[in-house]
């Protein structure tokens, strides 16, 4: 398990240059976590990449699939791939799966945003 977090540490300083990408990971942060910070980065860069290996594919999905079907987003590409990874404990590397959903806003989402604070600042909103 070790590798697999280095690898991907080292995809990440690979990519440092996208700063609208969020590697997700499925043990870290809660669902809803990386839906409001998808939320913030599509306010700052009007789009988002999600990106995600292995088993944290299906959380990637689901933050995507949350943000579309609540009018915040709109699908601009999605890229599907495996990876090389070493494992040292196996003494080979290993195939990881791979997925980068690069999402855009809608044209109503200031609108959708600017609605959700007005509720949270009434008290209407989530604590």
């Amino acid at each position: 398990m070790e590798e697999i977090a280095e690898g991907v540490n080292k995809m990440s300083i690979a990519d440092a240059q996208k700063k609208n990408r969020i590697q997700v990971s499925n043990t870290k942060k809660p669902l809803f976590f990386y839906v409001n910070l998808a939320k913030r980065y599509m306010q700052q860069h009007n789009e988002v990449e999600l990106s995600a290996l292995g088993m944290a594919i299906s959380t990637v999905v689901s933050v995507a699939e949350i943000l579309k079907n609540n009018g915040f987003a709109v699908e601009k590409k999605i890229l599907t791939s495996t990876v090389e990874i070493k494992d040292d404990s196996r003494g080979r590397p290993i195939q990881k799966a791979k997925i980068e959903i690069v999402l855009g806003k809608t044209a109503n989402f200031d609108e959708l945003m600017a609605a959700a604070q007005e509720g949270i600042e009434n008290g209407n909103g989530e604590d």
